[in-house]
């Protein structure tokens, strides 16, 4: 870039354009949420047949296209602001320099170079020092030579030439650098001419994404940073002041750190996560599909001692010493992708609401984590957590004909709300920690609890603020841990300060194994917001042996009449029955639960 373009140089240009991005970015957004939550779910409701069920299949694929649409326009929007603020940061340099000699009364030449005039004091022979013409000067030792021979100079115009020539050079290079380092992005953000949005085109707007988050690393710098260890009240704070243009930058260059910023709106933590489920689920299948097919003659037969034995082949052990845990680990992380979609798609049936992303991270922790939402919390009167337990994982999240820990939240806002008729509930499912994958040795200890539960107690907080920032007041909140997950909601009771259990209203537990305290009381909302329910069988095992370990303080756990809580009525059939519908009738336990969340706690039937 030399110095006419960067003096012509018009960075409100740039961010006009920028702008016009950012606009169809948001239409594609709007398009697409009217494709998957208005158009699909009316089709869905109302057709049936084999031509219905291809037309609705066709719109989620055009959804998918102005999700991509939304996505790439999104960068290319960060992508000429951080170009516009850098080459813009290079014009002011250039135009203090131009005004500084223009002041000097020095010339500036069009390669850059400045020219002075004769000045200075008369040497020994009457002269006066001549002037002269010096080139601006990048290289550090190259710099220093200049200016000294400058200072050496009884010419007092040559060390300002020299000067603002320098400084001229400086933003000459600091403007060509960036437009060499940018233009290469911006043509890598044109998408292909065909009209199908493939598992290649995700993995290059994932690229394209750390490409333009690496190149622009100086624009996202000399933005508003998010609190350092910031408190889910100050990251609302710190999001609400950021500009439409600053909030696209950030969750265009970082969707993976908002996605999981406690304390931002359910929707644009929802937008977050979904561009980093759908990157990463490109990759993902991009990289099994490279993974060489295991040999079709795995087994074969020996004979060692008196019997044959079936046995692996060489060849097969071979391929999967090699292949075999990575590919085994890519499709269980795919199959839990598999069901949060899943979800997106049965949203309308049954009137389920839409679905809402708030945390996603399928290398998180041990097992991958979770956060879906059934409705959008932020504009509830009612919010349910249910935080699950022992054997909970990404790859099972959605598991069977019930829809296994999403379909408990599901199951959970369908009875609740019938329950607040003219309200809107939403309830979450919570697996944001490592449950334990087994009974014995990891769910008999309290360490799963003890790093899960604050990670509960800060979502809670940033669900509350966020709540507060869109709606002006709290939502009825009720907590439900079933099995072990309720030993990581009573860790998470007792993580904060007295004055934030008002992110909280009920604590329930379900098949409670201990919630390391001996009282109600303990856990902040009051006993008589506090409830309990077990059931027979492999429940009562899960129960006694919580107390035997331990997970409850002093041997106590929820059902106890000791612990002081209510204890409600349950008619589950074990462990897991807590949500047992017939099809169309809910079980008394679910019922129980329903009228919590609702707030009927005078219709709640308790133990005898």
């Amino acid at each position: 870039m030399d110095l006419a373009m960067l003096k012509a140089f018009k960075p409100t240009e740039y961010s006009e354009a920028a702008d016009g991005y950012r606009s169809t970015s948001d239409m594609a957004s709007a398009a697409k949420d009217r494709i998957e939550h208005q158009i699909a779910v009316a089709m869905r409701n109302s057709l049936k047949g084999e031509a219905a069920t291809a037309a609705i299949m066709q719109l989620g694929e055009l959804g998918k296209n102005f999700h991509y649409i939304q996505v790439e326009c999104g960068l290319v929007s960060t992508a000429l602001e951080a170009f516009s603020y850098e080459v813009g940061a290079a014009k002011v340099k250039l135009d203090s320099a131009l005004d500084g000699a223009q002041a000097a009364a020095l010339t500036v030449h069009a390669d850059g170079s400045v020219s002075y005039p004769a000045g200075g004091e008369k040497d020994t022979d009457g002269k006066i020092p001549d002037g002269g013409t010096v080139s601006g000067l990048t290289d550090g030792t190259a710099a220093a030579v200049g200016r000294q021979a400058a200072n050496f100079d009884p010419n007092p115009h040559h060390r300002l030439a020299q000067d603002y020539a320098d400084q001229i050079a400086a933003a000459l290079k600091e403007a060509t650098e960036a437009d060499e380092k940018w233009a290469p992005k911006l043509r890598a953000l044109k998408a292909d001419d065909d009209l199908t949005v493939s598992d290649r085109d995700w993995a290059d707007a994932s690229s394209d994404s750390s490409g333009v988050r690496d190149a622009g690393k100086k624009y996202l710098d000399s933005l508003p940073q998010p609190p350092k260890e910031g408190s889910p009240e100050e990251n609302a704070e710190w999001w609400k002041r950021l500009s439409p243009e600053e909030q696209s930058a950030w969750v265009s260059m970082r969707p993976d750190a908002m996605g999981a910023l406690n304390g931002l709106p359910a929707t644009v933590r929802d937008e977050a996560n979904r561009m980093v489920f759908d990157e990463t689920r490109a990759q993902l299948r991009i990289e099994l599909d490279s993974i060489p097919k295991p040999p079709a003659n795995e087994w074969t037969w020996i004979t060692a001692g008196p019997y044959p034995s079936k046995v692996h082949t060489d060849e097969w052990m071979d391929w999967y010493k090699q292949y075999g845990d990575r590919s085994e680990q890519l499709k269980q992380t795919l199959t839990g992708m598999g069901y949060i979609q899943d979800r997106f798609n049965r949203t309308g049936e049954g009137g389920l609401p839409e679905a809402y992303l708030l945390g996603f991270d399928p290398t998180g922790l041990d097992d991958g984590k979770v956060i879906l939402a059934n409705g959008n919390p932020d504009e509830a009167d009612h919010v349910a957590v249910y935080v699950p337990g022992t054997h909970a994982g990404l790859e099972k999240i959605g598991e069977g004909d019930d829809h296994g820990d999403l379909g408990r939240g599901e199951t959970l806002w369908a009875e609740s709300s019938k329950l607040a008729p003219g309200q809107n509930v939403s309830t979450i499912t919570w697996l944001d920690y490592n449950a334990p994958d087994s009974i014995v040795p990891q769910a008999s200890s309290g360490k799963y609890a003890e790093e899960g539960g604050p990670r509960l107690y800060d979502f809670l907080q940033g669900s509350r603020a966020a709540h507060e920032e869109l709606s002006g007041n709290s939502a009825h909140t009720t907590v439900l841990g079933h099995s072990y997950g309720s030993t990581v909601v009573g860790v998470s009771a007792q993580s904060g300060s007295w004055r934030d259990s008002e992110a909280v209203d009920d604590y329930m537990f379900a098949g409670s194994p201990g919630v390391q305290a001996d009282r109600a009381a303990d856990l902040g909302v009051g006993a008589d917001h506090v409830w309990a329910m077990g059931g027979p069988g492999d429940d009562q095992f899960v129960r006694q042996g919580g107390r035997l370990m331990g997970l409850g303080d002093n041997s106590i756990i929820p059902t106890d009449e000791s612990f002081g809580g209510n204890v409600m009525k349950s008619d589950s059939g074990g462990h897991s029955g807590f949500w047992d519908t017939d099809g169309h009738n809910a079980s008394l336990s679910l019922e129980n639960q329903a009228r919590v969340i609702a707030g009927r706690y005078g219709d709640v039937v308790l133990d005898d």
